[in-house]
């Protein structure tokens, strides 16, 4: 039996962070805004015969074997975390190879790690029959992660994955809610850039620095975090009504709050190219997830696209050739 899924990453517009628990708690209306693009990562699933386990990683070009699942349980180091803890979680009973990849590029800040995990996790799902629903398969993808990168992490990265499409992620203390923003997905390509500045450090840290002064009472972060509650929700309220100006105008806002938050978000190349695309057209523009590196989103006109994607590239960075995925997670299996 093979079983192969494949998720596509995101970019997020607006409310990232308020999307860990318990922040969105403490600020009401909270929601996080998001579009799912044509990054995709995945998961191939073979059986076969006698226990052994190997997991291997295409884009990381690594790979191990187990004689076992209890050698795989027991074993303190491995190379493959992802791959490793969703096998431990589903606990398969026949021998395997798991193989995963990713077109996203290392720490780009687009959610390549969750993306593949809902991937990997929709595949043994389909594999071993469990019957979860989407919103089960982002429960367990998320807790896994949480597992992995030992900090908590938010919801919204997970969403894009599942349905791909533009995401109104709707926090509230009566749980979670994804809600579709109708918005035309070739119009939103002709609007946005996607920039590519170089690897970041580890995004968890950056959040849980920032969620732990949420929790400590800081009254700077929680003011400023209030701002980030209320723009994501004018802004979705944009995007719903196709205002496009207002929309990025409201990008701009954000990301002028997030700085104040933590401004290791930003580095000298960020800041240079956020200059430098507006002088060439960009209405807008903000780091993707935690910053400190990755991608950068740009808004502008759509005339403006050819000489944006060129001051990009004049400062050092890479254009992503992407656009809006409109459907998520994809699975499908043979004898």
């Amino acid at each position: 039996m093979q079983i192969h899924a494949q998720a596509p990453c995101r970019v997020d517009l607006a409310g990232g962070t308020l999307d860990i628990w318990p922040l969105y708690l403490y600020h009401p209306e909270a929601v996080t805004l998001n579009f799912a693009v044509s990054v995709q990562t995945s998961c191939r699933i073979t059986t076969k015969e006698g226990r052994s386990i190997t997991l291997r990683s295409i884009d990381q070009g690594i790979e191990e074997t187990f004689d076992c699942l209890e050698t795989l349980v027991s074993a303190k180091k491995v190379r493959h975390p992802l791959a490793a803890q969703v096998v431990r979680y589903f606990r398969p009973e026949t021998g395997l190879t798991v193989e995963t990849d990713s077109e996203s590029p290392a720490g780009a800040g687009i959610s390549g790690s969750s993306a593949m995990l809902i991937a990997t996790v929709s595949a043994f799902n389909k594999l071993m029959r469990k019957g979860h629903t989407l919103e089960q398969v982002r429960e367990i993808a998320q807790n896994i992660e949480a597992q992995i990168i030992r900090v908590p992490t938010g919801c919204q990265d997970y969403y894009p994955a599942i349905y791909g499409g533009v995401s109104a992620i709707e926090l509230t203390p009566a749980g979670i809610r994804r809600v579709p923003i109708p918005v035309d997905a070739e119009e939103l390509n002709r609007r946005f850039v996607l920039a590519y500045t170089g690897k970041p450090r580890f995004s968890g840290i950056n959040n849980w620095e920032v969620t732990k002064r949420h929790i400590d009472g800081d009254r700077k972060v929680h003011k400023n975090f209030d701002r980030i509650a209320s723009i994501a929700s004018r802004m979705r309220r944009s995007l719903e009504r196709s205002d496009w100006s207002g929309a990025a105008s409201l990008l701009h806002e954000e990301w002028t709050h997030r700085r104040k938050n933590a401004p290791s978000i930003s580095t000298p190349l960020i800041d240079r190219l956020i200059h430098s695309t507006r002088k060439a057209g960009a209405q807008a523009g903000k780091v993707c997830g935690a910053g400190g590196g990755g991608c950068v989103v740009f808004l502008c006109e759509p005339g403006a696209r050819e000489r944006v994607e060129t001051a990009i590239r004049a400062a050092g960075a890479a254009v992503l050739p992407v656009s809006v995925a409109p459907k998520g997670v994809r699975i499908s299996a043979r004898a």
